[in-house]
């Protein structure tokens, strides 16, 4: 008999369940004083960033991991410093709502755009697992029935980020402060885009909410289960 196994019996060993957890940075996007995009309804998305961040923070600690959030308290925050802040940590999610050009608005296309999509940096120091993770992600967001949109891509000004998985919405953009600076892996979700009248009504329901934010924790579980 492998003699490990009297000892795990005996409590003399610790399990893999007993291994220490993760500890995760959950960003909400923007702050109350720089609140980022406007929704249909005119509701700002710091709201709707700061609903689906708690819901992803409480869904990490339901899987076992530990979880610091940035910019839950309204109070004002460096971009530089949502990443940094704090020491030990293994993985930074920032969490946001998208618009869309202003063009389209004024051209009545609200409605033309609409799903989620998730950005990481070559410039982060750790972008291999930082990929591996916005596909996690990814991955469940489909499962959950969610669809990615693809419109960043589109080469106008402020657009044009480079797809990297168009089945899975992931996108390059180097240059994202939050992401480029963290020290971990580090991932920006846009859950949905709230210039669109019919998806802001969507992402605004608890039961969205809770359905998007166990999509995006399950991501990111997984990828660290899977991490070097």
């Amino acid at each position: 008999m492998n003699r490990l196994i009297p000892l795990l019996l005996l409590g003399l060993l610790p399990s893999v369940a007993l291994a220490q957890s993760s500890l995760v940075i959950v960003d909400t996007g923007h702050t109350p004083q720089h609140p980022g995009a406007t929704g249909a309804s005119g509701r700002k998305e710091y709201l709707y960033n700061l609903d689906l961040s708690a819901a992803v923070a409480a869904s990490l600690v339901k899987s076992g991991d530990r979880v610091a959030r940035i910019a839950a308290d309204g109070k004002e925050i460096e971009l530089p410093q949502r990443a940094t802040r704090t020491p030990g940590a293994d993985f930074f999610i920032s969490i946001h709502h998208d618009s869309m050009q202003q063009a389209w608005i004024d051209a009545g296309k609200r409605r033309d755009y609409a799903g989620y999509s998730i950005f990481v940096s070559k410039k982060n120091p750790h972008y291999e697992q930082s990929l591996k993770c916005a596909e996690a992600i990814g991955e469940r967001l489909l499962k959950a029935g969610e669809k990615p949109s693809l419109y960043h891509a589109t080469p106008i000004p402020g657009e044009n980020r480079p797809i990297l998985d168009r089945r899975l919405g992931i996108h390059q953009y180097d240059d994202l402060i939050v992401l480029k600076t963290a020290p971990t892996p580090a991932v920006l979700v846009e859950a949905g885009v709230i210039a669109n009248p019919d998806e802001e009504q969507r992402l605004a329901r608890p039961e969205t909410i809770v359905h998007l934010a166990d999509a995006i924790a399950g991501g990111v579980v997984a990828c660290q289960v899977n991490a070097p």
